[in-house]
């Protein structure tokens, strides 16, 4: 059986940003406490405003980051300081750039950098 389809590789990467579902930007104050953004919400959407290919957040039931204690998610009310992850998919450059450029929302936040590779799959008797 003859292959129709092929398939090409590409270098891409993956960031991963642990944080705390609590995380939250703008100023904090017992007004603003309740109504302030989500930290995790608003990297994702800073990466799609950016042209990051895939970004997500994923929660844990069970762990620690930064050195912190270990937490987990509870039968009855969920644990607001237990991490969460935000994974962002893309060009090396473009994740690089995306540090750079938001590093006022990623301060002491343990961010890890994993290369990858991006696999398409086509038909060969696409044109």
């Amino acid at each position: 059986m003859p292959d129709r389809f092929t398939v090409q590789h590409r270098e891409i990467g993956m960031l991963r940003i642990y944080m705390k579902p609590s995380d939250r930007i703008g100023q904090r104050s017992l007004r603003t406490l309740w109504g302030a953004r989500p930290l995790y919400r608003a990297l994702i959407q800073t990466a799609k405003a950016d042209g990051i290919i895939n970004a997500v957040a994923q929660h844990t039931h069970y762990g620690f980051s930064n050195h912190g204690p270990i937490r987990e998610h509870g039968a009855e009310i969920a644990d607001p300081h237990l991490t969460i992850c935000v994974e962002l998919v893309g060009e090396r450059d473009q994740l690089d750039l995306f540090c750079r450029r938001h590093g006022d929302l990623l301060a002491d936040k343990v961010i890890v950098y994993k290369q990858l590779e991006r696999w398409s799959v086509t038909s060969r008797d696409s044109p």
